[in-house]
């Protein structure tokens, strides 16, 4: 083991400051608000789970994946499923209105990847499954996660720290 690799590994990770939604107590209330908004949409909260926990994969954002795992769990996602959503494509455990949902979240997350960040396909695919109501809920669902994403990622929140 080399000495960076000791100095990591004895070192426990510490955040540089609160959840920046924490420290200024009025933006958090809005962005409750919009997640409860969100929860009615229609679209069943495992989806919805599994958006969240996709998007934080991609951001990286540790604090969002450990809470998402836990709340997907909640919601009633499968640890089997928990485990694939990495790699949604070639899992066997997703339906198809699922996986149109996490290939929308995906391209909405990765918006400079390509030219046109949300291809026609990618929507439409989603809009055979979803309706403009639930559409929203997902894109929404995207948007904040992305945010809280990172502002967590910026801030270098720890995961297991909110509980």
């Amino acid at each position: 083991m080399n000495a960076m690799t000791a100095t990591t590994a004895t070192t426990a990770p510490q955040s540089r400051m609160r959840n920046p939604a924490v420290v200024l107590p009025d933006a958090m209330q809005p962005l409750q608000a919009i997640l409860k908004t969100v929860r009615s949409g229609g679209v069943d909260a495992q989806t919805l789970e599994l958006v969240h926990l996709r998007v934080s994969q991609i951001n990286g954002c540790s604090a969002c994946v450990d809470g998402g795992a836990k709340t997907a769990r909640k919601a009633g996602v499968g640890d089997e499923r928990l485990a694939a959503v990495a790699a949604w494509r070639e899992a066997p455990y997703f339906t198809a209105a699922e996986r149109a949902a996490l290939a929308l979240a995906e391209a909405a997350t990765r918006l400079a990847d390509r030219p046109d960040p949300v291809s026609d396909d990618v929507w439409d695919t989603a809009a055979t499954y979803f309706d403009e109501k639930q559409l929203a809920a997902i894109v929404l669902m995207t948007g904040v996660t992305n945010l809280f994403n990172r502002l967590n990622a910026t801030t270098r929140q720890i995961a297991g720290a909110w509980g």
